[in-house]
């Protein structure tokens, strides 16, 4: 592609709707995979509907597995998190997972979701940045670490590149969370304040509490 491209001619795959309207995706880093069941169903009951389980988490691909054969995808989208080459995107759409997320910006691997057909939201900081990974064929983009720079970043890039839906990732809270999507962001990545611990109960507290939030804040 040339410098010169426009957004147009890239077909990428769409933003699954627990995403784009659930606004939330809850993010399961070293989670014990036995609990991982249990957690999804307290996100589930707090209203939340997408969970991203990192591929550098123990048995990451036997959980992603698990959770895809126990949840349909508008209970729970399960998706792979941390992608880090073409293998594990291969390895991970293969175990189940229906988007991937990663903590950088690497063509191929935003390249062989759009040809798989699976919604990629790769990892990206600068102006230059989010616009390759869209350019790319990125269904999304992940602002990352987004509290780095908080929701007046998001605001300022949403008039230039006000048709790249972002996901601030990376410190994102229940206090910060509402102040994002009112700075223009498609949805959060929700990670160690959502699901630490991996207590089922204090999860689904929170999940429900940062849902009423983010409501509150459309």
């Amino acid at each position: 592609m040339s410098s010169h491209q426009t957004d147009a001619p890239v077909s990428r795959p769409p933003i699954p709707a627990s995403i784009a309207q659930g606004r939330v995706i809850a993010i399961g880093r070293h989670l014990d995979p036995t609990s991982m069941l249990a957690i999804c169903e307290a996100l589930a009951a707090g209203g939340i509907h997408a969970f991203e389980v990192t591929m550098n988490s123990a048995s990451a691909l036997e959980a992603i597995g698990a959770l895809a054969a126990r949840f349909g995808p508008d209970e729970m989208l399960v998706g792979a998190g941390t992608v880090l080459d073409e293998g594990q995107a291969q390895a991970a759409v293969n175990a189940g997972a229906r988007f991937l997320v990663m903590p950088h910006f690497d063509a191929r691997i935003v390249e062989w979701a759009v040809r798989h057909g699976v919604p990629a939201f790769p990892g990206a900081f600068t102006p230059t940045e989010i616009l390759a990974a869209w350019r790319a064929g990125a269904s999304a983009v992940k602002l990352f670490p987004a509290s780095a720079v908080g929701p007046t970043f998001v605001r300022e890039l949403r008039g230039p590149l006000r048709q790249i839906p972002l996901i601030p990732t990376g410190g994102v809270t229940l206090e910060n969370a509402p102040a994002f999507l009112a700075a223009g962001a498609l949805a959060v990545g929700m990670g160690s304040w959502l699901t630490g611990g991996g207590n089922p109960a204090a999860i689904q507290e929170r999940a429900t509490a940062v849902v009423a939030a983010l409501a509150a804040a459309r």
